[in-house]
């Protein structure tokens, strides 16, 4: 017997259980349309989507352009190519069961243009549009110009009532939920406020029932919230479920759709799922969008840590702390490390992390030549593909430049989640994951190295389990 009742998400009765975006071509729209076919609503990532032709191959992006902003007009061109060809996969395969929702992060570059692009071609295919990773002000006009619902993910109460003064309240009828997205425990990039502490998570049932008290006085009583972060057995929600505290709530998966049949991600990701323990997940913030976002820690994620470890503060002129002279590069030009610095660069330098880089908060980090070689070919390679970037310091401005110098510290996003995706090496490249992730193997469900179809995993999520 199922735990849950039909709910009303984006224009239809549908279970309320929901196939979270995740970015990439990490939930794309055979994964989208089995979970709409399923019951439920399926949501295809339209980050930068895998565009697939009419014969149904993947159409790899080339770049030809000479200069960023060349590299990033292809990638927004090809981003809209991609999400609608995933709608159209996703639609047909759903057969007009469930509902079909795009992800999109607002702080990816070109987002607007992407939802135009993809909406005005896909009408008709596309009943929401999920979007968190900043604060998406727009997604509310964009979406009622279309005619589908938007659904924002938040953190806090706090942050939903900002959207709303300022905008959402013009486009109420086109408020299809309103997703909170757990910081401390949901994977990919989380929404932690700077009074947050990572360190310290705070229950969930508590910042929910805020929620809904912000909501209710805006007339939004009704209106679903969507549960995402840490949702794995629904019998763990059971006091959620027809709490009239809460009001209507839905269940979002992000980390369990993963290990299905219809998952796009490579084999050898899915075999890892099914080794990783708890804490094998960390919240950090590497991202070169500058938000937290947690990700398993192979050696990928090792790499990033130990890197920010090998840090020292540098001055430009010698005064009573920084006294000791370093030579920054081949050419003699000096800066002023602490003394007490100086044993533990030297100690760097016999471990072959010789090449000093600058760092735009007045710090240098010691790498290996050939590190040094790629942090400086993977900034130059910038195809713009966020609307901000650490590590590049590339812009959607008329600059097309952060002001600041590029961040060695962090890394190409775009590659690494571009490689992971399409059969790269897993130990080498960002894998995000919630932080629930060792429950598949702790789970009976994948016992014997089990894969489930999405429909054997939407009912097993029915029976609480």
């Amino acid at each position: 017997m199922s735990l849950i009742k039909a709910l009303r998400i984006s224009g239809a009765d549908v279970l309320p259980l929901i196939e979270g975006g995740k970015g990439v071509a990490v939930s794309n729209g055979v994964s989208a349309g089995a979970w709409a076919a399923a019951g439920g609503v399926g949501t295809f990532s339209g980050v930068n989507a895998d565009f697939i032709d009419e014969l149904g191959r993947r159409v790899p992006l080339i770049y030809r352009g000479r200069t960023r902003r060349e590299r990033h007009d292809e990638l927004m061109e090809h981003s809209i190519k991609g999400g609608v060809s995933q709608a159209r996969i996703a639609h047909d395969l759903a057969g007009n069961r469930g509902r079909i929702h795009m992800n999109v992060l607002w702080e990816m570059a070109g987002c607007e243009r992407v939802l135009h692009g993809v909406l005005e071609q896909a009408k008709g295919l596309i009943h929401g549009i999920t979007c968190g990773a900043g604060m998406p002000y727009k997604l509310s006009e964009i979406a009622a110009q279309y005619d589908v619902y938007y659904h924002p993910i938040v953190s806090s109460g706090r942050a939903f009532r900002a959207l709303w003064k300022r905008a959402y309240h013009r486009f109420s009828d086109w408020l299809g939920s309103v997703v909170y997205e757990d910081p401390w425990l949901a994977g990919g990039h989380n929404g932690l406020s700077n009074n947050e502490n990572p360190k310290e998570p705070e229950p969930a049932y508590t910042r929910v029932r805020e929620l809904r008290q912000t909501m209710r006085g805006f007339g939004l009583e009704r209106t679903p919230i969507i549960m995402a972060g840490g949702v794995w057995w629904l019998r763990e929600w059971h006091d959620w479920i027809d709490n009239d505290e809460l009001g209507p709530i839905a269940f979002q998966f992000g980390t369990r759709p993963l290990l299905t049949q219809e998952s796009p991600i490579p084999e050898v990701w899915k075999r890892r799922l099914t080794s990783l323990l708890p804490g094998d997940v960390l919240l950090q913030r590497f991202s070169p969008t500058g938000f937290y976002s947690s990700a398993v820690k192979n050696d990928f994620m090792h790499g990033l840590i130990e890197r920010s470890g090998r840090q020292v503060s540098f001055s430009e002129a010698a005064d009573d702390e920084f006294d000791y002279a370093f030579k920054l590069n081949a050419r003699g030009k000096e800066v002023f490390l602490r003394t007490a610095d100086a044993p533990r660069v030297a100690d760097w330098a016999e471990l072959g992390f010789t090449q000093p880089m600058r760092t735009p908060d007045d710090t240098l980090i010691f790498v290996s030549p050939a590190e040094a070689r790629q942090i400086k070919r993977d900034q130059a390679d910038c195809m713009g593909c966020l609307s901000q970037c650490l590590f590049s310091n590339w812009a959607t401005t008329e600059t097309h430049t952060t002001g600041r110098l590029p961040d060695p510290r962090s890394f190409c996003i775009q590659k690494t989640l571009q490689e992971i995706s399409h059969g790269g090496d897993v130990d080498n490249n960002l894998m995000f994951a919630g932080h629930n992730v060792f429950k598949f193997r702790e789970d009976p469900f994948y016992a014997n190295g089990f894969v489930p179809t999405v429909r054997q995993l939407v009912q097993r999520i029915l029976s609480g389990n």
